[in-house]
């Protein structure tokens, strides 16, 4: 999605600190999943995902910044509502495999 949002604008892509920091983040939150799931103890795959989390979410606020710019009116209608569904998907997946390696959902 960050990629198809980013190319579906020329303004967007131009703006290279936007995109960049788009990608980044959105890079970093697969990267830390697969990170956390090559480690050996589950508080370290725990810190990975928190820390996944988090870069969920900045790339949901990147992107509203985004539409607030007019970068994205037209890849899906309704956006705001969509970007709040996936990040609540990505951070739901993410608790999920917390809860299977019975490991609490918060940081202690």
């Amino acid at each position: 999605m960050v990629y198809d949002a980013i190319h579906s604008n020329g303004r967007f892509e131009r703006d290279y600190g936007l995109r960049g920091q788009v990608t980044d983040a959105a890079v970093s939150s697969m990267s830390n999943i697969a990170e956390g799931f090559s480690r050996h103890s589950n508080k370290e795959f725990a810190q990975f995902l928190f820390i996944s989390k988090g870069s969920v979410s900045e790339v949901q606020s990147i992107l509203y910044v985004a539409l607030d710019q007019a970068y994205m009116l037209f890849i899906f209608k309704d956006l705001k509502n969509y970007l709040r569904f996936l990040v609540v998907f990505c951070h739901a997946g993410m608790s999920g495999i917390l809860l299977q390696r019975k490991i609490p959902d918060k940081r202690e």
